[in-house]
Parts: structure tokens; sequence; C-alpha cells
């Protein structure tokens, strides 16, 4: 062979490109290194095996969690629209909390149930189906049982469906845990909305009426005040100011931390 056809033959294994290996899931290159899988398969069988796991802690410590360190206004900040608009009575607060932990409660167990087969690209239009469904469901009850109750929370039931604290709980938590935590997660943040909601209201409608009613019955009325009344506290001026105190009190006594 003379050095010509050498120097050739060099050349030509030079320019032979080595082939890379190829996916065993979707036979797509490149695999991680040191493996037959590629990053987005890999992920994949990871979200999916993370979602058989079980939750740190017991059923309790899931619960109370979303009364203290998850509360979903005090310290995640969500659902703060229909707290800040409806927490101008007691009646409207009870309404809208008992609406929230009803489609909490639903929406938290069917995703729970199928979590594990819903494909990944689909689970968001998934859940907001979920949720849909229930917030018709409590729309309706609510219509064919309290007109009065209808007008008061308006557009801020069937806006449910987008809330922050539905959704956030569906992706964070039931889609990745199993039927009894998400129950106890729904349950502690719909707790913990109701207490956040019911505290806002009940600061609200004394300052802002002097009195406290709750459906047709007077429980007490404060003299002076009655006459009197602080009406800034019924405006949306006075539900920033209400939660704005509470949230400082809150820090500054330790009751809520997000660690």
């Amino acid at each position: 062979m003379t050095g010509d056809q050498k120097k050739k033959m060099v050349k030509k294994k030079r320019t032979v490109k080595k082939e890379e290996p190829v996916c065993t899931e979707c036979n797509h290159a490149p695999v991680i290194e040191g493996g037959e899988v590629c990053h987005t398969c890999h992920s994949d069988a990871a979200r999916k095996d993370f979602r058989g796991k079980k939750p740190k802690g017991s059923m309790k410590d899931v619960f109370f969690k979303g009364i203290t360190t998850t509360n979903p206004v005090f310290v995640l900040l969500l659902g703060l629209c229909p707290t800040l608009a409806v927490s101008t009575s007691l009646d409207n607060a009870f309404g809208m909390s008992a609406a929230v932990l009803a489609v909490l409660l639903g929406s938290n167990l069917i995703v729970a149930a199928i979590r594990k087969t819903v494909p990944d690209i689909v689970r968001i239009p998934v859940f907001i189906v979920i949720i849909a469904t229930f917030v018709t469901i409590v729309y309706l009850t609510i219509q064919a049982t309290s007109r009065d109750l209808t007008k008061s929370l308006g557009i801020y039931i069937p806006l449910i469906v987008v809330n922050c604290i539905i959704l956030g709980r569906a992706e964070a938590f039931a889609s990745k845990n199993g039927p009894m935590a998400s129950f106890a997660d729904a349950i502690g943040i719909g707790i913990g909305f109701a207490g956040a909601i019911v505290l806002i209201s009940f600061f609200r409608q004394i300052l802002g009426t002097g009195m406290l009613e709750i459906g047709d019955t007077k429980v007490f009325e404060i003299p002076g005040l009655v006459d009197n009344p602080m009406n800034i506290f019924i405006l949306p001026m006075g539900a920033f100011m209400v939660i704005g105190v509470a949230l400082a009190a809150f820090r500054y006594l330790g009751v809520m931390s997000c660690e």
C-alpha cells in the first residue's frame, strides 16, 4: 500500500461519523450518557414514579399544613380576588367557603384517582374540565337553594374554575398523591381559606356597619358605631386595609410561616 493510499484511508476513517445510540422508549437520540433513554423519557419516568410516592408526614400533618404553613390566603397569597371581593359580610364568607371546599374536595379526589392514567401533555386541560364540572354543580345548587347568596356572590362562584387555589392544589398535590392524602389536603386548605375569609369578613362587617348579622339574625351591635359606621371598610379599600393588618399580625406573631 502506497503512502497516498494510507492517507486516503485515514481521511475516510475521520469522516465516518460515530452512530449515536437511540432511546429505547421513543427511538430518538441522544440518550443520557451511560443510559438507554433520552432526557425526556427519563423525566417522564421520574415524574410517574414521584406520583406514586406517599407525602411526607401523616394525614394529620397534611391537614394542619393547609391551615397554617400553606394557608392559601395568609401564606401563599392565593385566591385574593374572591377573598377581597365577597368578604363584606359573614353570610358571603360562609357561602364562598362552602363552595370552595366542595369544589376542592371533589376535584382533588378525582385528580388523585386518575393521576396515573392522564398523559402529562393534557393534564392541565383535564384538571380544568374536572374543576369546571364541580363548579357547575355547586353553582346550580346555590341558585336552587339561595337566591340572595347567588346575587351576593355573583360572578365569583363561576370564577372558582380559574381560582389559583383549586388548580394549584390539583397540580401541586393531588396529581402526585393518593386519594386519602388529597382528601386531607383539600379539607385543610378549605378550612384555611374559610378561616381567612371569615376573619376578614368579621372585621369588615363590624367596622363597616357597626353590627354583626348572620342571616336575618342580629348577633350584636356597637352603640355609637352603628349610627356612624366606617363605610370605607365595606369598600374595596377597606378590604385591602383589613387583609394588610391581618397579614402583618400573623407574621409578627409567627403564626404563619413559609418555612
